[in-house]
């Protein structure tokens, strides 16, 4: 019987065997998540998020069958989990996937963070290669940090830490969402969250609830309790919560122990990882783990809308980002845009961290279709490495931030600007027509559909069980019930 060791070595082999496409099966702009061997680990392994990861080769038939399928899991999966996939049949990647266990393509594990940070369960997906399988499974895979309570522990977990966030989810049903899971992971070690039945009366009186769901935000000591009267969707909801908090970007940080007070422990894990990367790009590529948190990236024109561009959206910051064209890790970012983001991570974590209310700053790559769009409409260049602007689509105005010749994006002088904008000073731009889609152009876009690309002609693969379904299914019958309600 061979040993691991030579295991691993005659699949790398194999690997190497396998004709050569550099061209990965997913484009830029495609909801899935590409990784690659350097940073698997730091986008992965280090998650506090359940992942799903497709290895594959793009040459590979069944791969090919299998995309819209996965790219349609990947949207309905969006903030919930993360869908990723490697291409094995790149050079630099090779040996990783033999050190995955790949046998044949398409291979998909499930990815699960374990108490020990950095040791995640990985098991093999055998289910139907369907979106709404592949969404299943893995919603069912998204860790749980919600308390859930009744009247007779109600009162002790209110006293419990009575100086951090809490937030309060009043429900009829018994189940936990994966909605309100994943918020919980994203505000992990910063805002507790916990759910109670309708039928615990002594609760629902105490807050006078009368509706159903409803979600409350505790701010902490003698502050006031605030109920939350938006869509119970998971951006607007965010942004509620980040009244008190800013969500994790990545890995989340450990649990505050009971001894210390929580605010030392957000900030302890709060420093910007963008940052980091600006004052040395090569140490962060080299770094495995990021200690540091970074901005929020909108990858899809749905998200962007959703945040900034629809008619009812507040003020935005926007870095607008350049992307890369070899791999999306944010150590290959051009140095100005690294610098940006780091000075607005920076910004972003000093107003948290004293627990003041600002407008959301997002990251948002150039591959994002409306990036291009907005780009044109506001008459801004589309070869820069990176533009900061604001906007409020409510209000019709938005301001372009002036590096100067220098492109100084200085925390210093980016806060200055920042600042203005919050005390209503300085100039401001009408926002051009069609610069934010209507509302009827928001219905189309989301009625649309990713187009699977070209089937090509297989050649001798080794392919694991041929895919049985149709890849072309009726949307309906696709579509995962539940998962984005709370």
């Amino acid at each position: 019987m061979l040993k691991k060791s030579s295991a691993i070595l005659l699949i790398a082999a194999f690997l190497e065997a396998l004709p050569v496409n550099a061209d990965g099966l997913y484009t830029k702009s495609s909801p899935v998540l590409q990784l690659d061997a350097s940073n698997y680990d730091r986008l992965i392994a280090q998650s506090s998020y359940a992942s799903i990861v497709e290895f594959y080769a793009p040459w590979c038939g069944h791969c090919q069958n299998l995309k819209p399928a996965y790219e349609k899991a990947a949207k309905n999966l969006e903030g919930l989990a993360k869908v990723a996939a490697i291409n094995c049949d790149d050079d630099s990647n090779k040996q990783f996937c033999g050190q995955m266990g790949v046998q044949g393509f398409p291979t998909l594990k499930v990815i699960t963070p374990s108490k020990q940070p950095g040791k995640p369960l990985v098991e093999d997906y055998q289910g139907a290669r369907t979106a709404k399988a592949i969404v299943d499974y893995v919603v069912e895979r998204i860790p749980n940090h919600i308390k859930r309570l009744t009247d007779k522990d109600f009162d002790g977990w209110l006293k419990e830490a009575n100086d951090t966030a809490k937030a309060i989810l009043f429900t009829e049903k018994g189940t936990t969402s994966a909605l309100l899971r994943s918020l919980a992971i994203d505000y992990l070690g910063s805002i507790s969250i916990a759910q109670i039945r309708n039928k615990e009366t002594s609760a629902v009186k105490m807050f006078g609830i009368d509706k159903f769901p409803t979600l409350v935000l505790l701010p902490g000591g003698s502050k006031e309790a605030i109920s939350y009267e938006g869509d119970m969707k998971k951006i607007p909801i965010s942004k509620f919560l980040s009244q008190v908090a800013e969500p994790n970007a990545g890995p989340a940080p450990d649990q505050p122990k009971k001894s210390k007070k929580p605010e030392k422990s957000t900030t302890s894990t709060a420093t910007s990882q963008a940052a980091e990367s600006s004052e040395s790009s090569s140490t962060a590529a080299s770094s495995s783990t990021p200690k540091a948190r970074s901005l929020p990236i909108i990858s899809s024109n749905e998200k962007l809308r959703e945040a900034c561009l629809s008619p009812k959206t507040g003020t935005c910051v926007l870095a607008l980002v350049t992307t890369p064209k070899k791999s999306s890790a944010d150590s290959e970012l051009p140095e100005k845009a690294l610098k940006a983001l780091g000075s607005l991570a920076e910004i972003s974590q000093k107003h948290s961290a004293r627990k003041g209310h600002l407008f959301p700053f997002y990251s948002v790559p150039t591959a994002v279709e409306d990036v291009g769009m907005l780009q044109t409409k506001l008459g801004l260049k589309q070869d820069v490495d990176v533009d900061v602007i604001a906007l409020n689509a409510k209000r019709g105005w938005w301001r372009l931030y002036d590096a100067g010749e220098g492109a100084d994006y200085s925390i210093t002088r980016l806060e200055a600007w920042i600042d203005a904008i919050r005390l209503g000073e300085g100039s401001k731009k009408k926002l051009p027509e069609g610069a934010v889609p209507s509302e009827q152009e928001e219905v189309k876009e989301s009625e649309k559909q990713p187009e699977a690309e070209p089937k090509k002609e297989s050649e001798k693969e080794p392919e694991q069980k041929p895919v049985k379904e149709e890849p072309k299914q009726k949307p309906v019958k696709e579509e995962p019930a539940g998962h984005n309600e709370l």
